[in-house]
């Protein structure tokens, strides 16, 4: 594993192992520097990943013990991680954590200081809380998915990056930084509490503002950032590619007609949303008569905030993104470099995602467990 010197470097962390939300947000403070053991269950116990390891690059820059925290020897193992560390993560459904003996009452008694991180869909109480769920879930339930997609079809659901991510880890981690540095000061640690629920909620803060003040209409595709507005809105060329367009200001938008050889006299004005149907269709029509390309070299070096639609192959090999190193490749796979990125202590990617299990003995042993103890605990069976 590479020695990080990040903004979070020292900072020691246990992961519960899971999927999706509590793996972002640990690989975010993992690329931030923090030295991160990831407990997970033992190979095998759940029919493992559908995928080869290395890809799973929400796993990078942690080393993984595997552990099964249902043997009884295990609580005991990781309250003695617990008294090393400065945050605890998880992202059980409530009780879970309490029942297997590593709730927030045991850990903070093992070390007062600790914060202790918890993820859950709906959060740790109220009528849901033990409910099933899923990013879709989430965001049904607080507007989000409402807002998404075309007017007169579906939402659209915006892969589970609004619910899980956005909603979840980076809230957790905020919540997470914040509480440490509260805990710097004070000498008192303390539960965060991360649903995914209430930071999507959050997400859409803007938008409940607008609906209140009578300026964002509660129906898709009829206000000026849901694609509404045709001067925010994506465009397919003549090649069956496309392209965002997003001239809110005046500027933008004079330029954008100049680049499509519109005359701005002869045209609706760009705030009457009555003309917006209209508008959108004089639009269409001129961008499919090149390609997307041939529109971005038009637009080069134009303020008109044009963007072509980049697929997953092609986004790593734009010119700005490999000039800013905003991908990076790591064990011959391509992925997001870490960000954000700081002038004194920049983050890096440790290491590539490790299998469960890879280094149970070596990473349990660098966290001060003796050989006796990991062999008392292979009898035990927690640990194989």
């Amino acid at each position: 594993m590479k020695k990080s010197r990040g903004p979070l470097a020292g900072v020691k962390i246990v992961e519960l192992g899971g999927v999706g939300p509590v793996p972002f947000c640990c690989m975010l403070l993992s690329d931030l520097g923090a030295d991160i053991i990831r407990i997970d269950r033992p190979p095998g116990y759940d029919g493992g990943a559908p995928v080869d390891p290395r890809f799973n690059l929400l796993n990078r820059g942690r080393r993984s013990a595997a552990m099964d925290l249902k043997n009884e020897a295990a609580a005991p193992a990781i309250l003695d991680l617990v008294r090393r560390a400065d945050v605890l993560v998880e992202g059980f459904r409530p009780g879970v954590a309490e029942k297997l003996g590593i709730g927030p009452d045991d850990c903070l008694a093992a070390n007062p200081a600790l914060v202790y991180g918890r993820m859950t869909g709906w959060g740790q109480d109220g009528p849901l809380a033990q409910s099933a769920g899923h990013d879709a879930s989430y965001i049904s339930l607080t507007g989000v998915l409402h807002a998404i997609g075309p007017k007169d079809g579906p939402p659209t659901l915006p892969l589970n990056l609004a619910g899980d991510f956005g909603g979840g880890s980076l809230y957790l981690a905020l919540g997470v930084v914040a509480a440490l540095l509260e805990s710097r000061l004070s000498g008192r640690g303390q539960v965060v509490d991360a649903a995914m629920v209430d930071g999507s909620a959050s997400l859409m803060t803007l938008f409940y503002g607008l609906h209140a003040a009578g300026y964002w209409r509660d129906e898709r595709g009829a206000n000026r950032l849901d694609s509404g507005a045709p001067w925010y809105h994506v465009y397919e060329t003549s090649d069956g590619r496309w392209l965002s367009v997003a001239c809110n200001e005046t500027r933008f938008w004079r330029n954008t007609l100049r680049l499509l050889g519109l005359s701005e006299s002869d045209m609706p004005d760009q705030h009457d949303r009555t003309r917006w149907p209209e508008i959108q269709e004089r639009f269409a029509a001129v961008f499919r008569t090149r390609t997307r390309d041939e529109w971005c070299a038009l637009a080069d070096g134009e303020d008109a905030c044009w963007a072509p639609v980049l697929s997953l192959t092609e986004a790593p090999q734009h010119k700005h993104l490999v000039a800013r190193g905003t991908f990076t490749e790591v064990d011959g796979v391509v992925q997001p470099a870490p960000a954000p990125r700081f002038s004194r202590t920049p983050g890096a990617i440790q290491g590539p995602p490790d299998a469960p299990g890879q280094h149970t003995d070596d990473v349990l042993g660098d966290w001060g467990f003796t050989a006796e103890q990991l062999a008392a605990l292979r009898t035990a069976g927690a640990i194989t």
